[in-house]
């Protein structure tokens, strides 16, 4: 009988986690797959993308928000691969969701083994996971995200990047796990982003409207992300 319900609880969460999976809109990611400065590599693990050029100091994983296709970030992702020179590995989550992927940052810092300096990093759900990363990364980035961990005595460097719209990870949420963090954190608002703002799978519920473009978010997102890893390679 136990055993019954042990099993039919497994298949209840396999069959929800895989319901209602935002999937990345299409004109973006085709939009990346034809930028000819980004090598994308997709592996069972994660997507890599990383320029051409083939100059890159600094790679970061991003782990996505719930339910959230990663190839949806790829292209708020872009502008720092083609611009900075960072290697993006986004990750695919075991059942679409961060808390159940249980394996540790190198299985995603070996998909690009010749980077040394590493940013560990997510959205909304994926970011908390970050946090509980972070100890085994040089470095961390929020998205629209917060902590649950206590870092504040890590000495880690961190940036955490929160929307002005956003009715998820509200301004006021992060405000409040603000302590979490060390006290050299660098947190920035961006004027007019929502919670789906920092991806590109369309409106989501219980989330505020955003009023920035996307093509101002990715330059935003590319100009704090860029600037902060060129602070951590040092």
């Amino acid at each position: 009988m136990v055993g019954g319900l042990f099993v039919a609880g497994v298949v209840g969460i396999v069959i929800w986690s895989q319901v209602g999976v935002m999937a990345a809109e299409p004109e973006p990611l085709a939009a990346v797959r034809a930028d000819d400065r980004i090598v994308v590599t997709d592996d069972a693990a994660g997507i890599v993308m990383a320029p051409a050029s083939g100059s890159t100091d600094v790679g970061l994983v991003f782990i996505p928000g719930a339910k959230v296709d990663p190839w949806a970030y790829a292209a708020k992702l872009s502008g720092v691969v083609a611009d900075d020179g960072v290697t993006v590995v986004i990750t695919k989550p075991w059942l679409n969701l961060a808390f159940f992927d249980l394996r540790p940052l190198d299985a995603f810092t070996g998909l690009a083994p010749d980077i040394d300096t590493w940013i560990v990093g997510g959205h909304s759900l994926g970011g908390v996971r970050s946090c509980m990363l972070a100890q085994d990364a040089d470095a961390l980035a929020l998205f629209a995200s917060y902590c649950a961990s206590d870092l504040s005595g890590s000495g880690l460097p961190v940036l955490s990047i929160g929307g002005s719209e956003d009715g998820l990870s509200t301004p006021q949420k992060i405000a409040e796990a603000r302590d979490l963090l060390p006290d050299s954190a660098q947190l920035e608002e961006i004027d007019g982003a929502a919670h789906s703002s920092f991806g590109d799978y369309g409106l989501q519920a219980g989330d505020g409207t955003p009023t920035i473009s996307d093509d101002d978010m990715t330059a935003q997102l590319t100009a704090l992300i860029g600037a902060f890893a060129a602070s951590v390679a040092g």
